[in-house]
């Protein structure tokens, strides 16, 4: 079959009565959807006090996974040893979850009981 005796790819058949292929215009406009995208979701990564791991160790822990300096990182320890938990940052879940992750299991290898938590905010 010939493409352009088939009229391909736009051309439309004639209607009764109306103009030829020629003569018909069409005028229309062309509007590209945008999905809406929503911002995700965030989650507290959380430091849970104990009577057993050091202060200095919790101070690490938020230099070396949360970007802490080192007056901040001892505020929050402070606020942890006194209140039973902490807010150490806000981040989106899978950067919440590594983190959490992260502290868990270096707490673990230099056998500390420090439990690191995160809720959605």
């Amino acid at each position: 079959m010939d493409i352009k005796a088939a009229g391909w790819p736009f051309r439309a058949a004639s209607r009764p009565g109306g103009p030829a292929d020629d003569e018909r215009t069409q005028t229309g406009l062309v509007v590209k959807a945008r999905p809406k995208t929503k911002k995700p979701a965030m989650y507290k990564v959380l430091l849970l006090n104990d009577d057993y791991t050091p202060m200095d160790f919790v101070v690490q822990v938020l230099e070396k996974f949360f970007a802490k300096p080192r007056a901040e990182a001892m505020r929050i320890m402070m606020h942890v040893h006194r209140r039973g938990v902490g807010l150490c940052g806000v981040y989106t879940f899978e950067v919440a979850e590594t983190k959490m992750i992260q502290v868990m299991d270096f707490a673990r290898r230099h056998q500390h009981p420090l439990q690191c938590v995160m809720e959605k905010e």
